[in-house]
C-alpha cells in the first residue's frame, strides 16, 4: 500500500515538473493594436480607388512592391482619388520618398471644408514647404513659408488634420505648420485644381508614397485648441530668447 502511494505521488511529481508551461498571450500595445479607426485609401496593390491625373506631360503612374510610383513628368505627374474622402474634422497620413529630381515630391491637396488647399513639400528648387494657397498667396510666400532640407531615397512621414479653424501639418512628428484658416481664404493653384478633392502630384521628379490613409478625428480632437506649447507659430516668451 505504502508503494503503491509513494509510486503515485513520484509520477504525479514528475509530470508536474516536466509539463511544459502554456505560453502567455503577448499583451497587446499601441504598436500592434489594429488601427481600427483609419480607412486605408491605398491597398498597395494597384491603383483601385485612384486615377493618373491628366497634367498634360505627366510620368507614369504605378505600383511596385507597395508602393505608387510618380515617375518624373513635364512638368506634373500626379494621381487623384476617385471616391468621396471627408471634408473637414480629419486627418490624412501618407509616407513619401522624393525617389530623384529636385523640386516637390509630395504636393498634397485635400479638402478644407468646401474648399481646397495643398501641402507642398520640398518645392521650389527643393526644400520650400508651406501652404498653396492662404489669402491667394502660395506656399512660398505666406506665413506657413519654410524651408526644411529633404534627403533623396528617404522616407517622411506626413500628416495633415483638417477642421473648420485651422489646417495643422506634421513631418516626421514634429509639428511643422498650424495655420487659422477662420475668415480667410483658402485654396489651391490652378495647376492643381484636377487633383480635387483629394490627391497628390510631383513637379519634375520622381516620388514614391504608401501608407495613404484618412481617419475621422474624435470630439476631444475637433476641440482641441491650435497655438499650444509645440505650435511653430508660438511666439517665444522673453526669456527663450
Amino acid at each position: 500500500m505504502f508503494r503503491s502511494i509513494l509510486a503515485a505521488s513520484l509520477l504525479l511529481t514528475w509530470g508536474t515538473a516536466t509539463a511544459e508551461p502554456k505560453p502567455e498571450k503577448p499583451a497587446e500595445t499601441p504598436a500592434t493594436k489594429p488601427d481600427t479607426a483609419s480607412k486605408l485609401l491605398f491597398n498597395g496593390k494597384d491603383l483601385t480607388g485612384w486615377k493618373a491625373t491628366k497634367f498634360g506631360g505627366e510620368g507614369e503612374v504605378s505600383v511596385k512592391n507597395g508602393v505608387m510610383i510618380l515617375e518624373f513628368g513635364s512638368d506634373l505627374t500626379g494621381v487623384t482619388y476617385t471616391e468621396k474622402p471627408l471634408r473637414t474634422n480629419y486627418e490624412l497620413t501618407l509616407e513619401a520618398k522624393r525617389v530623384d529630381g529636385n523640386d516637390f515630391f509630395c504636393g498634397l491637396t485635400f479638402p478644407v471644408g468646401k474648399d481646397h488647399c495643398t501641402l507642398i513639400l520640398g518645392g521650389w528648387g527643393g526644400g520650400v514647404v508651406g501652404l498653396s494657397s492662404i489669402d491667394s498667396f502660395d506656399a512660398s510666400e505666406n506665413d506657413t513659408t519654410q524651408f526644411i532640407e529633404f534627403k533623396k531615397k528617404t522616407w517622411y512621414a506626413v500628416r495633415v488634420r483638417v477642421t473648420p479653424k485651422a489646417i495643422v501639418c506634421w513631418l516626421d512628428g514634429k509639428k511643422i505648420i498650424e495655420q487659422d484658416i477662420e475668415g480667410r481664404k483658402v485654396g489651391t493653384r490652378f495647376e492643381m485644381d484636377l487633383c480635387k478633392p483629394l490627391g497628390i502630384a510631383s513637379w519634375q521628379t520622381t516620388a514614391a508614397l504608401k501608407n495613404i490613409k484618412q481617419r475621422k478625428l474624435t470630439d476631444k480632437e475637433q476641440a482641441e485648441k491650435i497655438g499650444g506649447e509645440d505650435s511653430p507659430n508660438r511666439v517665444p516668451s522673453p526669456i527663450e530668447k
